[in-house]
């Protein structure tokens, strides 16, 4: 079979280590054992990288991640994760089954549209001194949603138990809700399903601790 120059080279993550988005594609490519290059935008430093006009060539939303792979270049990441699993072996990232598959985009879906978002960065620095609060309100609120919808389709994992993107986007949201200083107490089947998961290897390897571009004062 005749593969191109751009099948055959390392897929290019241009993320940035806390990055919600960009942790989501690391745990894709962890799972299905992918090797690739990063390239760290740093939102933050000059006003953010992800300004440049080089960067906006890639990504025209601003955002991170972009992805080179296979001679094309991908933003946002569900797109990004059910390409990965579509093209490439290794366990799949959403199930066979109709009705899981739907209960997995259903959960992804809430979590990259309906929560994720509204405490972004960008969004975070929009709000100015409220900022936590604002955070708090929209995780609580996402949470409590989610906290019932994975007390009906969670096994061992977000929708039983098999992994899948769902788990993908679980665990950085809470990691973002603990530094927002969210009491996830107050939702067990997020609590327990967070502690299973970041117990496994790819979470660990992808967690924003240990990335090219994490500061020496937040590695692990």
């Amino acid at each position: 079979m005749h593969l191109s120059l751009g099948c055959l080279s390392k897929p290019i993550l241009h993320g940035y280590f806390r990055s919600s988005c960009s942790w989501r594609v690391r745990i894709a490519f962890a799972l299905k054992g992918i090797e690739y290059d990063q390239a760290p935008v740093n939102l933050i430093k000059d006003g953010g990288l992800q300004r440049t006009q080089q960067y906006k060539a890639l990504n025209p939303m601003q955002q991170v991640p972009a992805l080179e792979i296979d001679g094309i270049t991908l933003c946002q990441s569900l797109a990004v994760i059910q390409y990965i699993d579509e093209t490439r072996p290794g366990p799949l990232l959403l199930p066979a089954d109709p009705k899981k598959r739907a209960q997995v985009r259903m959960i992804s879906d809430l979590i990259a549209s309906g929560i994720q978002p509204l405490q972004s960065l960008y969004v975070i620095q929009k709000i100015g001194a409220e900022k936590v609060q604002w955070a708090q309100h929209f995780i609580d609120r996402g949470f409590q949603a989610l906290e019932a919808i994975l007390k009906q389709t969670a096994g061992k994992y977000c929708v039983g138990d098999e992994i899948s993107m769902a788990d993908i986007c679980l665990v950085p949201q809470v990691y973002n809700a603990e530094r927002f200083k969210v009491d996830v107490e107050q939702y067990p089947t997020i609590k327990r399903l967070n502690q299973t998961l970041t117990e496994i290897e790819a979470f660990k390897l992808s967690h924003p601790s240990c990335q090219p571009d994490t500061p020496p004062d937040l590695r692990a």
